[in-house]
């Protein structure tokens, strides 16, 4: 369509950042943490003969109960997409700021991967099981999310930067751990794990809600 003197007017060049946008993503990555750590909580009671110290999330992921928890990784993984989105529309960063969003998106999409593929904890071998490498790679999307945008998120405060990169490296010395526990602990563990990703996910909502309170008072 050509352009016309309306035009301009309706649809000006010049972009800007959304507050309102920007609290609505925060309140999803917000609310995807607390979906997600409640639905742990309750399938923990409604799972039978679950033990939460030896058995794992995935656990609870397959069998009767399985939407339970599955709803909860939708929600997180909902969150990450969000917070891939708010990256995006808030560009803090070079090339390694674009690399922490990609980071994200692919976060997401292994998180809601892994509960509608539904192949853990129940033995499954049939067909092409994929599980184990769903979660190396998650593993390393979550490090390389913490370590690619902390330096854009300095830009907002140094403490994000320091608590990012703080995150990535406790992520990258505690991970590979997992697969050498005894099953009778591993539960624990991966909840520790979960514990370590929600640092990512409210440290870079925290970052955005400020960051959301700036441009809205300026």
């Amino acid at each position: 369509m050509p352009l016309t003197a309306e035009t301009p007017r309706q649809l000006p060049a010049e972009t800007a950042e959304r507050p309102a946008l920007m609290h609505a993503l925060v309140l999803l990555a917000i609310f995807g943490c607390v979906a997600l750590a409640a639905s742990i909580l309750i399938a923990d009671f409604v799972v039978p003969d679950h033990d939460w110290i030896a058995d794992t999330i995935s656990d609870l992921g397959a069998g009767r109960y399985e939407f339970i928890v599955d709803t909860g990784l939708y929600a997180f993984s909902a969150a990450l997409i969000g917070l891939a989105v708010l990256a995006a529309h808030v560009h803090l960063g070079a090339w390694d700021w674009s690399v922490g969003i990609i980071a994200l998106i692919v976060f997401g999409l292994l998180v809601f991967l892994i509960g509608a593929r539904n192949e853990y904890g129940d033995n499954d071998s049939e067909g092409w099981v994929i599980h184990t490498y769903l979660v190396y790679a998650l593993g390393l999307a979550m490090a390389t999310a913490c370590f690619a945008l902390a330096r854009g998120a300095a830009r907002v405060g140094p403490r994000y930067r320091t608590i990012l990169i703080g995150t990535g490296v406790v992520w990258c010395a505690s991970a590979p751990i997992f697969f050498f526990l005894p099953t009778a602990v591993d539960g624990i563990y991966e909840r520790y794990l979960g514990a370590v990703s929600y640092v990512l996910v409210l440290t870079l909502a925290h970052l955005f809600h400020q960051r959301a309170k700036q441009r809205k008072a300026t």
